[in-house]
């Protein structure tokens, strides 16, 4: 009966792709943001809501909007599927191109995810590689690009320690030796430790953050499902922070119950690790609201009992009281399907002061919410190491006017 009703679920996600709004958000998304959001009952429906906005690419001669003050344009294209950037200290920047591992289908319900995941841009043969992008003469455009790694594994993270390169591979953690200047590795990486991955791998992507006194890297580890429907046989080290020993490889959990932590960075004030984090699907378009928050050691955000703090989600069996009554609100909500991915604190002296130690999040959008979400760059100013203040739309304009996708930040 499960398998009947789970693929008949999928193949009316896919025959109604982009129009399956089984419920409609009776909120606007800023009630789901902030340190106070709004959480109302979860929606209760035969069918989630599936509204996928169409990958179309930039229209000639159009551009995301920038906030007023702001300019933005675009200092490279041509690249297959970025998925994460990091810049080194000479200013070279480096981009993960990159896509979920490939695997077998066994199933419709897969076949019909892969099929939505190519709507939506995504699902494609993943490149596995960083390309170098250098802007000469610091006009704002990258006029030299290389192949500074090839032969990677759907990779995603990176991190500089001295003269030691990292990359998190989806399965593993890899180091390469790096001098300042080149634009090509050519040495095989070291394998630092394995990461969870396997067959299923839902959440691929594995983000990478050093520690100021470069001893440790942390992690971040998705869930294997949306609430463990799979068993928690399958969350193993995932749904979490992790942080990884350099000098040996040793790992060990550092926080939990983070459904997909993404975005992570050092809040220049208070020296805490922050992460933005993806929240579940399929309780309705206002819930549950994506959020960034600061994280010690030992900290449980909930996932999958509870969800912002100790709300339970009665569809997760069996349930755990002893857990959620552990659970830790977060900080601060970034909006119910926003898919928030990319979280940087600005420390520079290019933009306007009032931007100094805030923080800029990367709203790549979702597929579980009518009116689509996300799309967006934001700001949120802090103050004393916390937010302080609702967000500022930074960067704009990444659907159009019919709906489609011109480009997802992350």
């Amino acid at each position: 009966m499960l398998k009947i009703f789970s693929t008949a679920l999928a193949l009316s996600i896919f025959l109604g792709i982009g129009a399956c709004h089984a419920d409609t958000a009776k909120l606007d998304v800023m009630d789901g943001m902030g340190p106070n959001p709004q959480l109302p009952e979860p929606e209760d429906s035969l069918f989630p809501t599936v509204n996928i906005a169409p990958a179309k690419g930039w229209p000639q001669d159009e551009m995301p909007i920038a906030a007023e003050g702001l300019k933005v344009q675009a200092f490279a294209d041509n690249l297959e599927h970025p998925r994460w950037i990091y810049v080194l200290p000479n200013g070279d920047v480096l981009v993960a191109e990159s896509d979920k591992p490939a695997k077998p289908t066994r199933s419709i319900k897969g076949w019909v995810q892969d099929k939505v995941m190519k709507v939506a841009g995504s699902g494609t043969n993943s490149a596995d590689r960083i390309t170098l992008l250098r802007d000469t003469d610091k006009d704002g455009v990258a006029d030299e690009r290389a192949t500074f790694l090839r032969g990677l594994h759907s990779p995603f993270g990176m991190a500089l320690i001295g003269d030691d390169f990292y990359v998190a591979n989806s399965d593993a953690i890899l180091k390469f030796p790096y001098e300042t200047g080149v634009i090509q590795i050519d040495q095989p990486g070291r394998k630092l430790t394995d990461l969870p991955a396997g067959e299923i791998n839902y959440h691929w992507t594995k983000s990478l953050l050093a520690s100021p006194d470069g001893q440790h890297l942390y992690v971040g580890v998705g869930s294997n499902s949306n609430i463990a429907e799979k068993g928690m046989e399958y969350e193993v080290n995932r749904a979490a922070v992790l942080e990884v020993d350099v000098a040996t490889g040793d790992s060990r959990m550092f926080a939990s119950g983070l459904r997909n932590p993404v975005g992570m960075d050092w809040q220049p004030n208070s020296q805490e690790l922050w992460v933005a984090v993806n929240e579940r699907d399929e309780l309705g378009s206002d819930l549950v609201p994506d959020y960034m928050t600061s994280v010690q050691r030992g900290d449980f955000f909930g996932w999958p009992y509870s969800y912002y703090g100790q709300k339970i989600d009665t569809r997760v069996e069996p349930q755990r009281p002893d857990l959620v009554e552990q659970a830790i609100k977060p900080d601060y909500a970034l909006g119910p399907h926003t898919a928030s991915l990319g979280l940087a604190f600005y420390t520079g002296n290019l933009l306007p002061e009032k931007y100094k130690n805030g923080v800029f999040i990367g709203q790549h959008g979702s597929w579980n919410r009518n009116p689509p979400s996300g799309y967006k760059v934001i700001y949120i100013p802090f103050s004393g190491g916390q937010p302080n203040g609702m967000p500022e739309y930074i960067l704009t304009g990444f659907l159009s006017t019919d709906g489609d996708d011109n480009g997802r930040p992350v």
